[in-house]
């Protein structure tokens, strides 16, 4: 029977690549690929025009599966590129000093930062030298104390005349500490005793006390212009100070404003130093030993504290960084995106200044672009938000999370935001960007380029070289041996294997790189020079050994008639049908015995899975199916009228897919012809309401699970599996299956259609429509439609004797009221 139908050529059977049409003996001889990123021309293309478009929401969103390499391909391509631009600014910050708690931020050209802050500590070593000595100079102690004693003189003076004056009036006038005194006074110049005043009379008394009046009033003359005068000489004591501290102050910032000339924000800021240092010249006079304040068992650096607001934190520094700096970030919480107000504990007490503020990655990618994996970014709900209210407002706020949360109310200062220039590249599976497209109306806004990445390409003999280009890069950068030709050819064939098509290569280029690595430590086993074939197939087999247990212990019950495969013989309604099973990083093929039954009814075609609720919609989709075949190629004439139920015996998961519908097909035409299918045959494939049989997926795991369990029970010659015919090209078969059907042990069937299939499951011919609407004699589709109308004319009898048994007996119907 087998060899009556049109198998798959062998050479169909696996793609293969022939080591010696290889055009080099190993990949020591290859040059790297000029291309970084492998087949992936829509992707690159899409990086380049985001890179290219500096206008906000333009940002990238990298979408592909995970091993495809997608941090790698935005890493590798982005700094290529980011190198040819222009070096984004450092960024510092400085004291406020209008609002101290609101530090102020400097943008400098790149590599300056450092600069400043290296001038700035120089510059307060200077004042701080310079101004203790230009205030301990002979000039300016001579000119202070010519003010300090021309004050004085004036003061005695004042003080002379109007003591002078109250001796006159009979007063003294006495000078302490706490002020000014008028006493009377005797004739004789001493002052008058409480019994003298006493024994004065009223008239001397009330004169004495117009006189002492008369003296307050002077007196107090005098403190004004005593007061006016030590105003007078602080403001020349100030002024003398403010002249000579800017001697030394002015020329020494002067010097530093010429140098920054180019920088309008760090001259502004020099001002207003230069405007602080003379304000506070008093803290510059200090001596240091002065300014420490003792308290057991502790010591506070006062002298350091006051200086500390004249110091520059560079937050961000570009010295080093050629073109815009690219980061990449693998733990997006918020103080890493944005940075972090940290704290010093000072007796007890949490404080804080602008020397404490730490950069995030934004602010060192400030300029350039930021790599981040969605998935990793999207766990941080925080971190999403925060970033999108950035990229919105195009600045960087540093926040103190605490603060934010209410987590504490202790004082804290806000830095003034750094503006936002930067390009976010974050990827991911096309999915989780299908999700935020439709469900985050802020992503479409940011987000508006898709590189969308490939997980396949063409095979043709330039792909096939820059993949053995991209190997031996591979090799060189990783420190592996190098592969042969033949190691080669296997790792090429495995790529094909992985897209399960003859004609693509893979482009998951991190699962090529790990069979490199594996196969490279079987090659060092061996202590072998190069990495040949049999290291690669060791590799992949042991990969496979590795995580096929259940596979084995499925297979095992198999082989044991526990889970029950029928592979000789011939039954009605019942096939081998084909699945595949998948344990997360591993997949297998699995046969299914499916029977059918059927029976007089009209219920039509019910699965046991559907009503059991263990099937998927594309599963009920595809049952559905099969009864839309059977009204095209039977109803045209007649009503249907059947019941008949199929399952999958034996199966105690959900069933999901439509890659049975056309096994499930065949079980039920044999249910209703009642013609015996041969049980040594699987099927696999899709069906369409015109019995086209449609392309599946894992075809090549399905018909390797068959054939191992037909191998266990004995290969007799006939046995085999239907495929569809558009899966041809699909088949990476291993080689022992390729042996076996090109010895004729085994046998592999593409059909294109239900028609074809039929006579290689049963050995009739199917049959073709007639002109007069019935199929010819001897064929199978004319079981199928006289058992159809043998079952019609068995629901109508029925249906008729039901009528007949419900109408009344004669003369009943004259008996019963009118109403």
């Amino acid at each position: 029977m087998a060899r009556e139908f049109q198998e798959v050529p062998v050479n169909q059977l696996r793609g293969r690549i022939d080591a010696a049409s290889l055009s080099f003996e190993n990949t020591a001889s290859l040059e790297s690929p000029k291309e970084r990123i492998l087949g992936q021309e829509r992707a690159s293309d899409a990086i380049r025009f985001g890179m290219g478009m500096k206008d906000g929401g333009y940002h990238i969103f990298i979408a592909g599966p995970s091993k495809a390499g997608l941090t790698y391909t935005a890493r590798t391509y982005i700094e290529e590129q980011a190198k040819k631009e222009e070096t984004p600014p450092d960024w510092c910050y400085v004291h406020q000093f209008k609002e101290p708690d609101k530090p102020k931020s400097l943008r400098l050209s790149a590599g300056r930062g450092k600069e400043l802050k290296r001038d700035m500590q120089e510059l307060l070593g200077t004042l701080q030298t310079r101004i203790s000595e230009v205030f301990d100079s002979d000039e300016y102690g001579a000119k202070e104390g010519e003010a300090q004693k021309s004050f004085e003189r004036f003061r005695r003076e004042v003080i002379e005349e109007l003591s002078e004056h109250s001796k006159r009036e009979g007063f003294i006038l006495q000078v302490s500490q706490a002020g000014m005194v008028l006493i009377p006074a005797t004739k004789e110049g001493l002052p008058m005793s409480q019994d003298k005043l006493a024994e004065l009379s009223e008239e001397n008394r009330t004169l004495l006390r117009e006189k002492s009046d008369e003296l307050q009033e002077k007196m107090k003359e005098a403190v004004k212009k005593i007061r006016e005068a030590e105003a007078e000489f602080k403001q020349r004591h100030r002024k003398l100070e403010s002249d000579m501290a800017l001697s030394v102050v002015g020329h020494a910032v002067e010097s530093y404003i010429d140098k920054y000339k180019d920088e309008p924000e760090v001259v502004g800021y020099l001002k207003m130093v230069q405007e602080d240092v003379l304000e506070n010249i008093s803290d510059f006079r200090k001596k240091e030993e002065t300014q420490q304040v003792q308290v057991q068992p502790f010591q506070v650096p006062h002298r350091e504290a006051v200086f500390r607001k004249y110091a520059v934190n560079v937050l961000i520094d570009n010295s080093e960084t050629v073109g815009t700096p690219v980061v990449y970030e693998s733990n997006p919480i918020y103080p890493n995106l944005f940075g972090t107000i940290e704290r010093q504990a000072w007796f007890g007490a949490l404080f804080t200044d602008f020397t404490m503020i730490k950069p995030g990655v934004l602010h060192k990618a400030n300029g350039g672009y930021l790599i981040m994996k969605a998935l990793d970014l999207l766990k941080y709900w925080l971190s999403w938000e925060a970033l999108k209210r950035a990229l919105r407002d195009q600045e960087i706020r540093i926040e103190d999370l605490g603060e934010l949360y209410g987590l504490f109310s202790t004082r804290t200062i806000r830095p003034e935001p750094i503006p936002l220039n930067i390009k976010i590249v974050l990827t991911g599976d096309p999915y989780l960007f299908e999700l935020l497209h439709f469900y985050d109306d802020r992503f479409q806004k940011l987000f508006k380029v898709k590189a969308h990445m490939d997980d396949r390409m063409e095979r043709r003999g330039e792909s096939i070289l820059q993949c053995a280009q991209m190997i031996g890069h591979l090799c060189r950068e990783r420190n592996l041996r190098h592969l042969d030709r033949t190691g080669v050819a296997r790792v090429l064939e495995y790529s094909m294997e992985r897209t399960e098509d003859q004609e693509k290569l893979t482009l998951e280029l991190g699962d090529i790189s790990d069979l490199v690595k594996e196969a490279n430590y079987y090659a060092g086993l061996e202590s072998a020079q190069f990495i040949r074939q049999d290291h690669v197939e060791k590799a992949i087999q042991k990969r496979i050994f590795r995580s096929n247990l259940f596979e084995e212990r499925i297979r095992e019950l198999t082989e044991k008639d526990i889970f029950w495969i029928e592979t000789e013989g011939y039954k009605v309604g019942q096939i081998n049908g084909l699945s595949v099973l998948m344990t997360g990083d591993y997949e297998f093929g699995k046969p299914n015995r499916i029977t059918a039954t059927v029976s007089v009814g009209r219920e039509g075609v019910v699965a046991i899975e559907r009503e059991s609720k263990m099937s998927g919609n594309i599963h009920t989709k595809g049952v559905m199916i099969l009864t839309g075949f059977l009204k095209e190629r039977f109803a045209h004439n007649k009503p249907l009228s059947l019941a008949a139920t199929f399952c999958f015996e034996q199966s105690y998961g959900m069933v999901e897919g439509d890659s049975a519908s056309s096994t499930e097909l065949f079980a039920l035409l044999s249910g209703l012809a009642g013609v015996p299918i041969y049980q040594g045959v699987a099927v696999t494939g899709s069906v369409s309401q015109k019995g086209e049989i449609q392309p599946v997926g894992g075809v090549t795991r399905k018909v390797e699970a068959f054939y191992d369990i037909c191998k266990h029970k004995g290969l007799n010659g006939l046995q085999g599996v239907v495929i569809p015919a558009k899966n041809v090209r699909n088949l990476m078969l291993k080689q022992e299956v390729v042996e076996s059907v090109q010895q004729g042990r085994f046998h592999i069937w593409p059909i294109s259609t239900i028609e074809e299939g039929i006579p290689i499951l049963t050995g009739m011919e199917a049959g073709a429509l007639q002109s007069d609407g019935s199929y010819p004699e001897e064929t199978f589709f004319r079981k199928v439609d006289g058992r159809l109308v043998e079952l019609g004319e068995i629901v109508r009898k029925f249906a008729r004797e039901g009528e007949e048994g419900e109408k009344p007996k004669p003369g009943e119907m004259e008996t019963q009221p009118l109403t």
